[in-house]
């Protein structure tokens, strides 16, 4: 089984409904939710947010976190997870904001890619995020990273109802 697969299994027998904010994935992590039959129950919307101004626009990500943080930092990716439930109906996010190379930039290697969850539950909203570093070129760091930001949903939702936060 997929992990897209397990991924909605894990929404629908939760009742959940997901939104992303995505910018190193471009979109990755919805497409491969979209590709499982059935899954349009389960999501509600997807960000693709590559600019600061557009995360900025889009999902209020403020100027001081850019600024203090970076753009591939696990700051940046928490303030785009809440961003994305900001407007949104959906009870889940996930984030992705990072860089696929080929180069190093101000100091953060290829391959660095921060996520965020957010989660929306009767104890209001948990947050959690972590910084990986994948290998490989841009196609191959866009799928490992996406496929890392949908397996952990499930046990970060496991947390967050035990109220933890990051």
């Amino acid at each position: 089984m997929s992990v897209a697969t397990s991924t909605i299994d894990y929404l629908k027998h939760n009742q959940l409904v997901i939104t992303t904010a995505e910018s190193c994935t471009a979109g990755r992590v919805i497409a491969l939710l979209s590709q499982v039959e059935g899954a349009g129950s389960c999501i509600e919307s997807g960000y693709v947010v590559y600019s600061p101004q557009a995360k900025q626009r889009l999902l209020n990500v403020r100027a001081y976190t850019l600024e203090t943080f970076n753009l591939t930092s696990c700051e940046v990716a928490q303030e785009m997870a809440c961003g994305a439930l900001r407007d949104s109906p959906a009870d889940v996010a996930i984030a992705t904001t990072g860089l696929l190379g080929p180069d190093a930039v101000d100091g953060i290697p290829p391959g660095t890619v921060c996520f965020a969850w957010a989660f929306r539950t009767g104890r209001g909203l948990s947050v959690f995020s972590r910084k990986e570093r994948f290998m490989g070129g841009r196609e191959h760091v866009q799928q490992a990273a996406s496929e890392h930001a949908l397996k952990w949903l499930a046990h970060f939702h496991q947390r967050a109802l035990a109220g933890e936060q990051a």
